[in-house]
């Protein structure tokens, strides 16, 4: 193998256990959250939970140590930056799945659709008795975290293209920090709602859709926290840094699709509510 290697710029991975292990833990997870929502036990939940994880762990040291040892030759890194590309297009995708269900309860499009609507809002949106947060308090606070969070991870990937270490490891601690203050604030938001996840379509639309965001964070933290200890590491030069590149897609695709929440459904989707101080 390490002599064909050399006849062409493919990487030819080796035997890797993770895509079995994967499978039969995201299988887990799906059967024991079904199984824990009906009433019944969360261990099979934790279980797969626990599973997954090791798999990411796992796997994506494998890949970090492929880099490393010089596997990702040019050809190598153009595939993977077509899969990113294509990964976070299917995240756009599964945001607008959320989008979409917010602005099915938030306009009417016929008859069949008002009766429905009156029957769960009473009429008006945002629902009978739901209180709003104020767009302009709380929610605005945390655009700007995330917009800041922005310049400083642009801020980090110019100073490693210019090879300034000290640039690239302030940039990306200081994003960390915007990212799990964001976190912060947005726990302290959800502890402090007007309204609940059931019981109304405007709570299940919220908080699914900003939600799945918060998630998206948390994973952009991880994400950024594990390039840092790879550049304390120096494992990143101005030519080589696919990782940190990818993590600085994901942080700028999760501050747009803030962006587009805040937009439509912090302000546009209270216009003429009385918001919750």
């Amino acid at each position: 193998m390490a002599a064909e290697a050399r006849t062409h710029p493919y990487h030819l991975v080796d035997p890797s256990p993770w895509p079995i292990i994967g499978a039969v833990s995201a299988f887990a997870t799906a059967l024991g959250g079904a199984i824990f929502m009906r009433g019944g036990t969360y261990w099979i939940l934790i279980i797969g939970l626990a599973g997954v994880a090791y798999t990411m762990f796992g796997w994506w040291r494998d890949v970090v140590i492929e880099a490393t040892r010089g596997d990702h030759t040019a050809v190598v890194r153009l595939s993977h930056r077509y899969g990113m590309i294509l990964f976070i297009a299917s995240e756009v995708m599964f945001f607008v799945a959320w989008f979409w269900a917010y602005f099915d309860a938030f306009f009417l499009h016929d008859q069949a659709a008002q009766v429905a609507r009156v029957a769960y809002t009473g009429g008006v949106w945002p629902p009978v008795g739901v209180e709003t947060f104020d767009p302009w308090h709380l929610p605005f606070f945390n655009t700007l975290l995330l917009l800041t969070s922005g310049t400083t991870v642009t801020w980090a990937h110019h100073a490693l293209i210019n090879n300034d270490r000290d640039g690239l490891k302030w940039g990306l601690v200081l994003t960390i920090i915007l990212g799990v203050s964001f976190t912060g604030v947005q726990a302290y938001e959800y502890l402090h709602a007007g309204f609940a996840y059931s019981g109304n379509i405007y709570g299940a639309t919220f908080f699914m859709a900003t939600g799945f965001h918060g998630a998206h964070v948390i994973i952009g933290s991880i994400f950024l926290t594990v390039c840092l200890l790879r550049a304390m590491a120096g494992q990143f030069d101005a030519e080589r840094h696919l990782g940190f590149e990818f993590a600085a897609w994901y942080w700028h695709f999760v501050d747009v699709v803030w962006l587009f929440l805040f937009s439509c459904i912090y302000v546009w989707g209270t216009w003429g509510a009385v918001p919750a101080h």
